[in-house]
């Protein structure tokens, strides 16, 4: 291909060009290349990834077919780090240059994934992913805060989703790089922000996923400890269920998408009201039996004889009364003839004793009345001539002088 061939009246198609770079790329060899596999997925048997210098930020595409990956002893992984035997490729209709894999080698697990394992380590020792540091998320959240890269789609999913399940919702929305060396600075501030704005109840940080080294900067010691810190429950977003990066851990929720995000912090209004109907249907339900019961227990009530006929007891006890009265007129009767006999018998000792029988049979008692000595005569000598005496007989007195 000279360059006097090509002119602007007869210029090159873009296959002829990339056909040329397939054909001069073809006649390189083989080298073995050393780097991170920062992917690494199996597509129809195939294996399609990305391999990372250790050094400098540079990475390439590979591709290892079936045929291939088939004869390996060992297995892999994203983070891996490794040697490969490789030829450079260019796919012409898209004029992407690949390296096609004929042998992979372990070398030791990547620098990245073995420092951030590390720093998962320190951190977990120091509590910041313990269970009972977790605080419970609003039911409703008077405003929520969104962190998040300007125009993404996961802004819009969050947004989305989040006002079909509840119209009204609000969100204040503070937007930050989330990939590159600027990122976790940015999303550190505007995590700060957002968690001194007393309206704001909840954080979601949100990406829509990506590759092992666009999540890096949710794994800044910087940003998780910053997470740690904030008085305001925080959401993780970050969309990737392959590699989770440590902002999942110390988040109070980890959701698995911008969308599971929204519907884990927002209820869901239908939901909801049809959540009310029930619990009336239920109180209503509860409300009738506990009526039907109750009336039930009532009408047991009046069905009783004391209630059914109230007279039936004054009628009872009446009869009670009755017989009572009766009993006692009688035991008054039975006292009163027996104290009235008392008293006769009494009476006829006490005229047996008195006085009076014996004046009654020609007996009279004489009393002097005058004299030192006044009373009962009993002998003659008691009385002398002149004495004046009363004389009691049965009828009366009689007076006397004496002689």
């Amino acid at each position: 291909m000279a360059a006097n061939q090509s002119t602007p009246e007869t210029p090159f198609q873009v296959s002829y060009i990339s056909q040329a770079i397939h054909d001069w790329v073809a006649k390189l060899g083989s080298a073995w290349v050393e780097g991170e596999l920062t992917s690494y997925d199996i597509r129809g048997g195939h294996a399609y990834a990305k391999i990372r210098d250790l050094e400098q930020d540079a990475s390439l595409s590979i591709v290892m077919w079936r045929s291939v990956r088939e004869r390996l002893t060992e297995q892999f992984k994203k983070g891996d780090r490794v040697i490969i035997n490789a030829k450079p490729d260019v796919w012409v209709k898209g004029g992407s240059l690949s390296l096609q894999v004929y042998d992979m080698r372990h070398v030791g697990i990547g620098t990245l994934l073995e420092q951030l394992e590390r720093l998962r380590r320190k951190l977990g020792e120091e509590g910041l992913f313990n269970l009972d540091r977790k605080r419970r998320l609003p039911f409703l959240p008077n405003r929520i805060g969104l962190i998040t890269g300007r125009d993404s789609d996961a802004e819009k999913d969050v947004r989305r989703n989040a006002e079909l399940r509840w119209p009204a919702v609000q969100f204040r929305t503070e937007y930050a790089r989330v990939q590159g060396d600027s990122a976790a600075a940015e999303v550190v501030a505007a995590l700060r922000l957002l968690d001194d704005d007393p309206e704001v109840d909840v954080i979601i940080i949100a990406r829509g996923g990506g590759d092992f080294l666009h999540l890096l900067p949710f794994s800044d010691e910087t940003l998780v400890r910053a997470a740690a810190a904030a008085n305001t429950p925080i959401v993780s977003a970050i969309g990737h269920e392959a590699d989770r990066p440590i902002l999942d851990e110390v988040a109070d929720l980890r959701a698995s998408t911008p969308t599971d995000a929204a519907k884990r912090v927002v209820p869901d209004v239908a939901e909801q009201l049809d959540l009310v109907s029930q619990l009336r249907a239920r109180i209503r339900r509860h409300l009738t039996d506990l009526v039907r019961v109750e009336g039930r227990r009532f009408e047991d009530l009046r069905s009783r004889p004391a209630l059914a006929n109230p007279s039936w007891m004054i009628d009872q006890r009446g009869d009670e009364v009755g017989r009572y009265a009766t009993r006692a007129n009688e035991l008054m009767d039975w006292h009163l003839r027996r104290f009235d006999d008392q008293v006769t018998g009494l009476g006829h000792r006490l005229a047996a004793l008195s006085p009076l029988g014996t004046l009654q049979r020609g007996y009279a008692i004489v009393e002097r009345v005058d004299g030192d000595s006044p009373g009962v005569i009993a002998a003659t000598g008691q009385v002398e001539s002149g004495a004046k005496l009363n004389i009691r007989v049965t009828d009366g007195r009689i007076e006397a002088t004496v002689e």
